[in-house]
């Protein structure tokens, strides 16, 4: 089973947020602060602690939240306070789900060569 989310776009909002938001909450922040559809992508935000992270996106007729928390370490970024957004990848995504340093890891390239000695 695929599951198959609306919009292509996944942005992290920049700011901690108050983790008592839920659907109705997130969405209002992404409509108010993010100037942005809820239906059009994956929405990620995280708390003061960094050690939770909530996920919103639109599927069909509804919204899914995803809620994770890191049971040791803290979730990693490295961007200034301003307010705003950053999109991201689905591989990045991925590291940051993983607990691991994503921004490093975005210079991280595959190597490929046509000729071995």
């Amino acid at each position: 089973m695929q599951l198959q989310l609306y919009g292509n776009k996944i942005w992290i909002f920049r700011k901690p947020i108050d983790f008592r938001k839920s659907i109705d909450g997130l969405s209002g922040l992404i409509v108010l602060e993010m100037q942005r559809n809820p239906q059009e992508g994956i929405y990620i935000f995280y708390n003061r602690h960094r050690d939770k992270i909530k996920c919103l996106s639109w599927h069909k007729n509804g919204f899914i939240l995803l809620y994770k928390k890191l049971e040791k370490h803290k979730f990693i970024f490295s961007f200034n306070k301003e307010d705003g957004t950053m999109e991201m990848t689905v591989q990045e995504v991925s590291w940051l789900l993983a607990g691991l340093e994503w921004q490093r890891m975005r210079d991280w390239r595959e190597l490929n060569y046509d000729k071995f000695s």
